[in-house]
């Protein structure tokens, strides 16, 4: 199922929010018809919660079917309530902002370089999965260029077709290039994506939506 949404009247809930396939996080303040369009369309439960005193969820936080993984900065109280729904790590690293550093399904991370290998290791317990470092497009923050799920890819317009056909074996996926909310290359930003359905940001158009059912099999 395929659902358009915003948060507070911003398009940009890939910032705000986050999910896999059984659950998804959004702020204490998210609007009801948010929280039911991810409710609907990813088929999961939705929890509200903060982390690091802030709503930026989807910036801090990287997610799959194992565990998660969350900014240093969040605090133990913070990520008690997650850890009943799901495993859950801090990591700590200077490049903390995990949903914009952090690229991952159920079967691979692609990661910031940046990121120190204590971090990757950290990752790699975390989610179980086997982690690379990359870019895609020219861009270090893979997560907030891209939006992978356990179906496929969809990746920042200027992603190369080497790049695509990376992703595609790293992920076990297909691979495919779009743009959301009226042409933003900012795909992760944008997005809240499990293999069941997507909510996309509110100023996406039919075309964009197109590309998403097409690329991520919804």
């Amino acid at each position: 199922m395929l659902k358009l949404s915003s948060y507070l009247g911003n398009p940009y809930i890939g910032v705000y929010c986050v999910a896999n396939e059984g659950l998804a996080l959004v702020p204490f303040d998210a609007p009801e018809p948010l929280a039911s369009s991810i409710s609907e369309a990813l088929g999961c439960e939705v929890m509200k919660a903060t982390l690091a005193s802030t709503n930026i969820l989807g910036t801090l936080v990287a997610m799959n079917s194992n565990g998660g993984i969350a900014t240093g900065m969040a605090s133990l109280t913070e990520i008690r309530p997650i850890r009943e729904k799901l495993p859950f790590t801090r990591i700590k690293d200077r490049l903390n902002a995990c949903g914009n550093n952090i690229l991952v399904n159920d079967n691979a991370a692609l990661v910031n370089p940046d990121l120190s290998s204590a971090s990757v290791k950290q990752i790699e317990e975390a989610l179980q999965v086997e982690v690379v470092k990359g870019m895609v497009a020219g861009y270090k923050t893979v997560g907030s260029v891209c939006a992978v799920t356990n179906k496929g890819i969809l990746c920042h317009p200027a992603t190369s077709q080497d790049e695509l056909k990376m992703l595609s074996e790293l992920f076990k996926v297909p691979a495919a290039i779009g743009t959301l909310n009226y042409g933003a290359p900012v795909i992760g930003a944008s997005i809240i994506c499990n293999s069941k359905g997507a909510v996309v940001g509110s100023n996406s158009t039919p075309i964009e939506l197109g590309r998403v059912e097409d690329a991520l099999y919804i």
